[in-house]
């Protein structure tokens, strides 16, 4: 028998992302969020979704870009720092030691630091109530060579991403694989 929660935020897990913005001034800005993740596959596109009085807001809609950029488990105290202060009162880069660097697709940045970075320019947005879901046109994929496989592609047990469990508040690091989509299930 299964217990009902009723609705809540309830995924096992999340993706964490440090989404990248200017502010009209023009100065970078990370911000962790976990509401987010791939939402079209042709044109490729993926979402997040943020509150209004973040600081991070206003510089998706006036810019009309972002980034989302995927900490390793190593970085969780500066991802989690990410999420902890606001951009309009400390400079998030300098104090968690990253770098900041201007896409090269899109008007927004990014930390040098992160090993896997997209670069979203904004084509819709849609309100929803306390968060404003931003659905950004992926212009570029971005993975440092230390996380590549043999054949090249990016490889998520090199990357070594963080998961948020809401549920529980805890951040976590993903498994081992369990074998080849589209072709475990065919035995």
């Amino acid at each position: 028998m299964k217990k009902s929660f009723g609705p809540q935020t309830y995924l096992p897990a999340t993706p964490v992302l440090l989404v990248g913005t200017y502010d009209k001034e023009g100065k970078p800005n990370l911000m962790t969020a976990a509401w987010g993740g791939i939402c079209c596959s042709n044109p490729v596109c993926m979402t997040v979704s943020l509150r209004k009085a973040t600081y991070s807001y206003s510089g998706i809609v006036e810019r009309k870009a972002f980034t989302l950029g995927v900490p390793s488990q190593s970085q969780v105290k500066e991802a989690d720092y990410m999420g902890i202060v606001s951009g309009a009162k400390v400079d998030k880069f300098a104090e968690a030691g990253f770098h900041a660097v201007k896409g090269d697709f899109v008007d927004a940045p990014y930390a040098e630091e992160i090993p896997f970075v997209v670069e979203c320019e904004l084509v819709q947005s849609m309100e929803l109530g306390l968060h404003t879901m931003f659905v950004g046109k992926v212009m570029d994929v971005k993975a440092d060579e230390s996380v590549l496989a043999e054949d090249g592609l990016p490889d998520v047990s090199l990357i070594k991403p963080i998961v948020y469990d809401p549920m529980h508040k805890i951040y976590s690091g993903l498994g081992e694989s369990l074998g080849k989509g589209f072709s475990v299930g065919r035995k």
